[in-house]
């Protein structure tokens, strides 16, 4: 990831585009964690200590396929 993620959890959402990555940035920018995306891959790194249940559940809001691969 670009920005120095320490403890970031590693996250599988299939985004095809800009819309779908802005969608993600949404919905993770309401949760006030520390995030990258890296859309080419469609993965998400999340930096949070909350559960990674409210993680999943909030990225499934964008309407996504979503899997938790694991901590990086």
């Amino acid at each position: 990831p670009s920005t120095k993620l320490e403890n970031f959890l590693n996250f599988f959402v299939d985004m095809t585009c800009e819309g779908c990555s802005g969608a993600v940035t949404r919905v993770l920018t309401k949760l006030d964690v520390k995030f990258d995306i890296d859309l080419p891959n469609k993965k998400v790194f999340i930096e949070s200590d909350k559960d990674t249940d409210v993680l999943l559940e909030t990225l499934k809001k964008t309407g996504k396929t979503v899997t938790y691969i694991g901590p990086k």
